[in-house]
C-alpha cells in the first residue's frame, strides 16, 4: 500500500502541488526520503520519528521510502513534516486514506508532537480552496486559512489532537479569520506643525500614488512625514488584501496569521544588501519593494544606499514586479510600491545653512546629490526641498489638518479616479493615476490647448524627457481630483511642474 498526501511547493507566490507518497516495504529497517529535498526536508526524518515518539507510537521495522513528487522539483521547508507524519499514520493503517484525501496539509513538528507555524499558509489555502480541498496546518495559523474559504480548516495544536478527530473522538473546532489591528504608533500629521508645503505633497501623492523625494537639513521632519503618509492611505480593499497578505505569508511575516488590511510601510536601513531590498537568497524570498507592494518603501539616506541596490529598483519602478533568476530558482513577485525617498542637501546635512555649511559648499552638495543616477530621479514625481524651523518656530506654529481630514479628501479624489477608470473600461491594472500608461493616459488625462502650450514650454526649459513630460501629467490629473475638476486646468500643470523642479540651475517657467 502507498500512502499519497496532499502538500505544496512554492515558487515565489505561486503554488505547485506536492504529492508525498510514503510505502511501507519488506526489508531492513530504513527511512529514506527522496524527491529534492533540501537540508530542511531532510531533517524531517528525525522530526517525524520523535514526534510518533512522543505519543507512544514506533515506526514498524520495515523500510520506509518517501517520496516528494513530482521528483525534478526542489523541496524547501519544514512544513514537509506533517504530509510525511500524516502519510506514515495511513500507511501504518492508523488513519484512513479516504480521511485525508481531500485535504492539502503543511506544519511543522516538534519533538514532542506539537505543530509550529510555517510560512505560505495563506497561499496553501487559496491553492487548495481552487481545487475544493481543505487545509490542516498549526492552530496558531487557523484563522490566516480562513481568510481564503477552504471546505474546511483544520488546525491542531498537537498531532494527537488531529488523530483524534480523524478518529472520530474529538473535533477540532472551526478557526475564524483574524485581521490584524492598527498600528498604534502610526503618526497623525496634526502632529507635524510647519512645511505646509511638504505637506501638501504627501496628499498629492496619496491621492495618486505618485514616488516623492524629500531634500532637507536633518530635524526638518522628513521622516515624520514619511510615517505619517500611511495614516492618509485608504485601507487595502478585499482583493489587495489577500495579494498583500499571501506575499507577507511566504515570507514568514504575518502576524499571529492575520490578514492585513492597512497598507504596508517598509522602511528598510540603508545598510540593507540588493537581495534584501529586492528579493532572493537561497530560497528567492520576498524582498522589501514585495512586502512593501500596495503600500509604501521608505528609503531614508538615499544617497547612502548602495548604487547598485538603488538602480535595481528602476524596474520595478516602471513594471510593478521584480523578477529574480537565481540558479536554482526563477520567480516573479509582484512590486507594485509607492516609493518615499529623504536625503540631506549634502553629506553634512546644511548646505545651504551659512553658519553651519562645510568650507567646501556648494561642490559638496553637487557631489553628495549626484550619487543618485538621472534615471531613477526621473522615476521620482514630486520632489519637494525643505528647509528647517526653529523651535521657537516650531513652538508657534498651530497643528495642521489632522489625518483624518487629509484621509477623507484621498479618498474622495480616489474614488473619481476609479469611477473614470470605470467609464473609460480601463483594465483592471489601473488602480491610481500613477498607474496610467500609453493610451490610458491620454484618455484619463487629455490637455486642452493652453495645458499643451505651457508642456512644451516646460519641455524646452526643463529639458523634461518623455517619462518626466507624462508624469508630470499624471500628478497633475491627481491634483485636479483633489480640487474635483474634470479637467486639467493649466495651474494644476503649473503645480506639478513646481515640484519637478531640482535645484538652482533651473528656470522658473512664467
Amino acid at each position: 500500500m502507498v500512502a499519497h498526501i496532499h502538500t505544496v511547493a512554492f515558487r515565489g507566490i505561486d503554488v505547485a502541488p506536492v504529492d508525498v507518497q510514503v510505502q511501507l516495504s519488506g526489508g531492513l529497517p530504513a527511512f529514506t526520503l527522496v524527491g529534492l529535498p533540501d537540508k530542511a526536508v531532510a531533517e524531517s526524518k528525525e522530526r517525524v520519528r520523535a514526534a510518533l515518539s512522543a505519543i507512544g507510537l514506533a515506526l514498524p521495522p520495515k523500510r520506509i521510502t518517501v517520496n516528494l513528487a513530482p521528483a525534478d522539483i526542489l523541496k524547501e521547508g519544514s512544513h514537509f513534516d506533517l504530509p510525511i507524519a500524516l502519510g506514515l499514520l495511513v500507511a501504518m493503517e492508523l488513519i484512513a486514506q479516504d480521511e485525508v484525501a481531500g485535504y492539502v496539509a503543511l506544519g511543522e513538528l516538534g519533538l514532542d508532537g506539537s505543530l509550529a507555524a510555517v510560512s505560505g499558509i495563506l497561499a496553501a489555502a487559496r491553492f487548495g480552496a481552487e481545487r475544493d480541498w481543505g487545509l490542516i496546518c498549526p492552530a496558531s495559523q487557523g484563522g490566516e486559512a480562513a481568510w481564503a474559504s477552504p471546505p474546511s480548516v483544520l488546525a491542531p495544536s498537537h498531532l494527537l489532537d488531529l488523530i483524534g478527530h480523524f478518529k472520530g473522538e474529538t473535533a477540532l473546532p472551526t478557526p475564524e479569520p483574524l485581521v490584524a489591528g492598527a498600528d498604534p504608533g502610526q503618526r497623525d500629521f496634526a502632529q507635524i506643525k510647519g512645511q505646509t508645503s511638504a505637506k501638501r505633497v504627501m496628499e498629492i501623492a496619496a491621492a495618486g500614488g505618485h514616488n516623492v523625494l524629500m531634500i532637507g537639513p536633518p530635524g526638518a521632519g522628513k521622516s515624520m512625514l514619511a510615517a505619517a503618509l500611511p495614516s492618509i492611505l485608504p485601507p487595502l480593499e478585499p482583493g489587495e488584501a489577500l495579494e498583500v497578505s499571501t506575499i507577507h505569508s511566504i515570507a514568514g511575516q504575518l502576524d499571529e496569521g492575520r490578514l492585513l488590511h492597512q497598507r504596508p510601510y517598509r522602511a528598510p536601513h540603508h545598510s540593507a544588501s540588493l537581495p534584501a531590498l529586492t528579493g532572493g537568497g537561497l530560497r528567492a524570498r520576498p524582498g522589501e519593494i514585495s512586502l512593501a507592494h500596495r503600500g509604501v518603501l521608505f528609503l531614508d539616506e538615499l544617497p547612502e544606499f548602495d548604487r547598485r541596490t538603488l538602480e535595481a529598483l528602476r524596474q520595478p519602478l516602471e513594471t510593478g514586479s521584480v523578477s529574480l533568476a537565481r540558479a536554482n530558482a526563477h520567480v516573479t513577485y509582484p512590486a507594485r510600491f509607492q516609493l518615499i525617498a529623504a536625503m540631506n542637501p549634502c553629506r553634512c546635512g546644511y548646505l545651504n545653512d551659512p553658519e553651519q555649511a562645510c568650507n567646501k559648499a556648494p561642490q559638496c552638495g553637487a557631489d553628495y546629490q549626484n550619487r543618485l543616477s538621472g534615471p531613477l530621479l526621473d522615476r521620482i514625481d514630486l520632489i519637494i526641498e525643505m528647509n528647517n524651523l526653529s523651535p521657537l518656530e516650531l513652538a508657534r506654529e498651530p497643528e495642521g489638518e489632522a489625518s483624518a481630514t487629509l484621509l477623507a479628501r484621498v479618498e474622495a479624489a480616489r474614488t473619481r479616479q476609479t469611477e473614470r477608470f470605470a467609464e473609460l473600461e480601463a483594465p483592471g491594472g489601473l488602480r491610481t493615476n500613477a498607474d496610467l500608461h500609453g493610451d490610458w493616459l491620454e484618455r484619463a488625462a487629455p490637455l486642452d490647448q493652453a495645458g499643451m502650450a505651457l508642456m512644451e514650454q516646460a519641455v524646452e526649459q526643463l529639458r523634461l524627457s518623455a517619462r518626466g513630460f507624462y508624469r508630470v501629467i499624471k500628478v497633475a490629473r491627481s491634483i485636479a481630483d483633489l480640487e474635483a475638476s474634470a479637467a486639467i486646468q493649466a495651474r494644476h500643470l503649473s503645480e506639478a511642474l513646481q515640484y519637478r523642479r531640482r535645484g538652482p540651475a533651473r528656470r522658473a517657467i512664467k
